[in-house]
């Protein structure tokens, strides 16, 4: 008994959204100079957005200097039945200092981050040095999907 073909097909952009929308764990891909790096990351999804947040290192160095990323989130149930969405934007840091409008900006962004954490940057956060909050900016927007 043969299995059936898989059927291929691009996702729409509410598709995307609504897959981004549902997950919380993704991957960040950066450049810098002649080396491309992944990594994973917790989100959430919000209005053209993605938050974030994360300690110092190698990929906030990174980001200062090229902003441009990709990132990627899949929902996969089996080989031939998944869907993957991949976003591609700027990575912009947010702080709590500055104009009136960069701490609205964060503390919208501390906002979105607790409905997923409500304990980020509390006392009781289980990753404490997660302390710094970005956001990205969904520019482009592209997904596939298979079903068996």
């Amino acid at each position: 008994m043969r299995s059936p073909q898989p059927r291929f097909r691009d996702l729409s952009v509410e598709e995307c959204h609504a897959l981004l929308a549902s997950q919380h764990v993704g991957r960040l891909a950066f450049a810098y100079k002649d080396r491309v790096d992944i990594e994973p990351i917790h989100y959430v999804h919000d209005n053209g957005w993605l938050y974030g947040r994360t300690s110092a290192g190698t990929k906030l160095e990174v980001v200062t200097h090229n902003r441009w990323i990709a990132f990627e989130v899949d929902e996969v149930r089996g080989p031939f039945d998944w869907e993957s969405v991949v976003v591609k934007g700027g990575l912009y840091l947010l702080r709590r200092e500055g104009s009136a409008q960069e701490m609205e900006t964060y503390d919208h962004g501390l906002a979105v981050i607790r409905r997923v954490l409500p304990v980020a940057l509390t006392n009781a956060d289980p990753t404490p040095e997660r302390a710094l909050l970005f956001r990205i900016h969904i520019d482009e927007i592209t997904g596939r999907a298979a079903r068996a």
